[in-house]
């Protein structure tokens, strides 16, 4: 008993970052019980956690350890490089949403409620920590929930809004679905090997005598879990419906943060248990239970397909983004399907990218529906000449999610085309591009309405705060830098493709 609880203390020096978020939650609750009326202070401390955690984060680039022991000798949470990208990940897209939040007119009529707000995002945070670093089919399952609980709440938090009470109620009822249905793939994975860690599980199926088929069912009901997560299809019904009725601003939230969690759920879930050997080429080599290459194949093509094709009859703008998101979810997925060590850092890259670019394109619909009161993509006429720097900063964002140059979208699927064609993986290539043409279609169709159809009555523009404008400029920065010289990016990612244990 000594032992373990000396070996849990010195653990928590690992849990740091998951420290600091758990006590600005605390902090967060105690200063809006206390200053009840006055909700001016949550925000800055929200971002003042989100820096303190980050700092922390960053600490883990070098580590490579367990945070802590399950039964057996294997750890529950891993503490890597990889974890720690996607951690920043989360960090990046909390700091823009929390300042997302200051701007938002729907936030802003539920003043009463900032302090449950804020709380729940930082249970999201805290979710999907814990989700990024576990090692455990367990503990994989308690952060889920903790996230996709808080999630659900968000979801619905503008109470007036009857859209947003049946994206909340849709979202719960599918995610109660897919959890149950993933909980009863940990069950028969408990029943079949005795063990929820995923490293023992590896050393486990790799016996002779192993039965393959009650685990190849089991894999694939775990996936429905994860795949729900990251809107993979057919998985992905709850998105367009859940993305246009919650807030914008965790509408943004959802399509980046959750899907980094998600996504890094889903790669430490196959690499750790699957994995038996990486050649020197960089190419995984799993156990061959469950065709892990052709399965993620046939579900890229299937989501980023019907993503495309969907948007392009969407009229609501952040429907028609939802749809895009599922779309570029099938993209992240090809870069999983070549189970390279190439293709890991083409996710990386491609998601440092699109979190910049998902994000920008919500906050400039978000400003112009505080000031217009819809969505709609034919309310966008003229809309470039009226406010000619928001416009242009929602062409560059679009331009990225495109893919083309001189942006840095081009740069994330440069790099996982580079991946599928080094897999010698011809046939999703040519897909892919395919696709990323008819998704040129929807975006220029935005990009027309701002820039070439004149409104049926003449548009006045809108002030846009200098908050605001700073925003939107870190936001679009990366895009262009990275889109010149990406470098650094490339070279970042590499670093942080280190799963621990492989």
């Amino acid at each position: 008993m000594d032992k373990s609880l000396s070996y849990i203390t010195g653990s928590l020096q690992y849990l740091t970052p998951e420290i600091v978020i758990a006590i600005t939650l605390a902090l967060i609750v105690t200063v809006d019980l206390i200053m009840n009326k006055n909700k001016k202070l949550l925000p800055w401390i929200s971002i003042a956690g989100l820096i303190i955690a980050g700092y922390f984060v960053l600490q883990q680039f070098n580590l490579n350890v367990f945070a802590s022991k399950g039964n057996g000798s294997a750890g529950m949470i891993a503490v890597d490089a990889f974890g720690a990208f996607f951690k920043g990940l989360v960090i990046t897209a909390t700091f823009f949403v929390v300042l997302f939040s200051l701007s938002s007119s729907e936030i802003k009529a539920a003043l009463d409620r900032h302090g449950e707000y804020y709380t729940l995002i930082y249970g999201m945070v805290l979710g999907m920590f814990v989700l990024i670093s576990a090692a455990d089919l367990i503990l994989i399952y308690l952060s889920l929930e903790l996230l996709s609980l808080s999630s659900y709440v968000l979801t619905g938090f503008t109470k007036k809004s009857l859209r947003n009470s049946e994206a909340s109620m849709k979202y719960l009822i599918y995610g109660s679905v897919s959890s149950g249905i993933m909980l009863f793939g940990i069950s028969l994975i408990y029943g079949l090997t005795g063990s929820t860690n995923l490293y023992e599980i590896n050393s486990l199926i790799q016996a002779p005598q192993f039965d393959s088929v009650i685990f190849v069912i089991a894999g694939l009901l775990i996936f429905v879990g994860m795949g729900y997560k990251i809107s993979a299809a057919p998985f992905h019904f709850w998105t367009p419906d859940v993305y246009e009725g919650a807030p914008i601003t965790i509408t943004a939230y959802l399509s980046v943060a959750s899907k980094a969690a998600g996504f890094a759920l889903l790669i430490r879930f196959i690499k750790i248990t699957f994995i038996k050997s990486i050649d020197d080429n960089g190419y995984w080599q799993l156990i061959n239970i469950i065709d892990w290459k052709t399965f993620f194949a046939i579900i890229s093509i299937l989501t980023m397909t019907l993503g495309n094709f969907a948007a392009l009859w969407q009229d609501n703008l952040k429907r028609m983004l939802a749809y895009s998101s599922i779309a570029h979810a099938g993209y992240l997925l090809l870069g999983l399907a070549v189970l390279s060590n190439t293709g890991l850092t083409a996710i990386l890259i491609y998601f440092a990218v699109y979190a910049f670019m998902n994000l920008g394109a919500f906050f400039i619909v978000m400003l112009i529906a505080n000031k217009t009161g819809n969505e709609d993509i034919d309310d966008y006429k003229g809309l470039g000449y009226s406010i000619p720097f928001l416009g242009t900063c929602l062409a560059i964002f679009l331009i990225s999610l495109t893919g083309l140059p001189p942006t840095a979208g081009f740069v994330g699927k440069l790099y996982i085309f580079t991946a599928l064609i080094d897999g010698k993986m011809f046939t999703l290539a040519v897909i892919a591009v395919i696709n990323s043409v008819v998704s040129l279609y929807y975006y220029i169709r935005v990009l027309r309405n701002l820039f070439l159809t004149r409104p049926d009555v003449p548009r006045e523009g809108f002030n846009t705060s200098v908050a605001d404008i700073v925003v939107v400029l870190l936001l679009v920065t990366p895009i262009l830098f990275f889109g010149i010289y990406f470098t650094p990016l490339v070279n970042f990612a590499k670093a942080s493709i280190n799963i621990l244990g492989f």
